[in-house]
């Protein structure tokens, strides 16, 4: 497993070009995360952190099946491993998005869905660079 990166590598356009489709397939999560969390919360009245991380674990399955098609084109027959690799990413993403949530709505009194903005755009980077580096270094 590669562990150090370089700046000229992300330059490079094969990965700027994966990290435009994990944009996009980020784009399709955040409208799934963002809609369940909100019929969660606001609709079925459950409490706004387990709310958000309904939202989040719908959203990571969605998105580590179109990453996994489109973005990584893996073909890695022990999908079982790779979707569990793709979603302890995505809890310790869970983790880190809970905490800026708590930190930023709970302590500073953000607005929740503003700090939900600013959690999604942190934990984005460090989905893709960790899928990247851990889930589909092979690919």
């Amino acid at each position: 497993m590669r562990l150090l990166f370089t700046f000229s590598q992300f330059l490079e356009k094969a990965f700027l070009l994966k990290f435009l489709r994990f944009c996009i397939v980020g784009v399709s999560g955040t409208v799934i995360d963002f809609g369940l969390t909100w019929l969660c919360k606001e609709v079925f009245k459950i409490p706004k952190f387990i709310a958000n991380a309904i939202g989040f674990v719908v959203a990571a399955t969605n998105n580590y099946i179109l990453n996994r098609i489109w973005t990584w084109g893996s073909t890695n027959d022990q999908v079982g491993v790779e979707y569990t690799k793709f979603f302890v990413v995505s809890l310790i993403g869970l983790g880190i998005n809970t905490l800026i949530l708590f930190i930023f709505n709970e302590k500073l009194k953000w607005n929740f869905y503003l700090s939900k903005v600013f959690a999604t755009g942190v934990v984005m980077l460090w989905n893709f660079f960790a899928n990247n580096f851990f889930t589909f270094a092979g690919v």
